[in-house]
């Protein structure tokens, strides 16, 4: 069976255009986002209906106006958390902060006024 060539990446289908910010966080501002997050909520909840075009609205809704937020994933969700953390940091253009339980953590610096100052980056 003969191989076929890969699409380049620019040819592959986006669902959205990737908004991410240009740098990774180090494990330091991981760690600072984590400890942040400790005594949030989640503040939206991911069930029966899985990663719908309404859970990621809300997701965006909740980043822009809080920066670093938990998204709750419910048993009766078709996808596990490990399946649906890089696919909603990828398409809200967020930082994956982390997972605990059947929480994830995200974050996204606010574009014109940012709350929360991340520790400078070791060298």
């Amino acid at each position: 069976m003969p191989l076929l060539p890969k699409a380049p990446h620019d040819a592959r289908p986006q669902k959205s255009p990737s908004r991410r910010p240009s740098h990774d966080l180090s494990g330091k501002q991981r760690r600072y986002l984590r400890g942040l997050a400790h005594s949030l909520s989640p503040l939206v909840h991911i069930g029966k209906e899985g990663l719908s075009d309404g859970a990621v609205l809300s997701i965006r809704a909740a980043l822009k106006a809080h920066e670093l937020i938990k998204v709750r994933v419910f048993e009766t969700s078709p996808e596990t958390k490990a399946e649906l953390a890089p696919k909603i940091a990828e398409r809200t253009g967020a930082h994956l902060v982390g997972t605990i339980g059947h929480l994830i953590i995200l974050y996204r610096m606010h574009e014109e006024k940012p709350r929360i100052e991340l520790p400078k980056k070791s060298a």
